[in-house]
């Protein structure tokens, strides 16, 4: 289909009133019956596998952060002190971050 380029354009503005308009259109031909429903009486009858976790251990062992490592202020991961990009507010951000 033939494209005429020098036709006037449409503003962003124009082209939102339009769309407006047709959405109002459509709206008020086709009504739709709207159900509510309680999502937590939805979620109450869902089982997750493996989701009683009351009889678990945590397993790994925890070591505290070490003296060549911090933790981003944005990301929070712990990594290398070669990984400081920048250091604001006694904060330290990582080079991934400020990337």
């Amino acid at each position: 289909m033939a494209t005429d380029y020098d036709a006037p354009r449409k503003s962003e503005e124009d082209l939102n009133e339009d769309s407006l308009e047709e959405l109002k259109t459509r709206r008020s031909e086709k009504p739709t019956a709207v159900v509510e429903e309680d999502e937590s009486e939805l979620a109450a009858g869902y089982e997750l596998p493996g989701a009683d976790l009351s009889g678990e251990e945590l397993l790994v062992q925890v070591v505290p952060a070490q003296a060549d490592e911090f933790t981003c202020a944005s990301c929070f991961l712990v990594r290398h002190r070669s990984q400081i990009a920048r250091e604001k507010d006694g904060r330290l951000y990582c080079k991934e971050c400020e990337g």
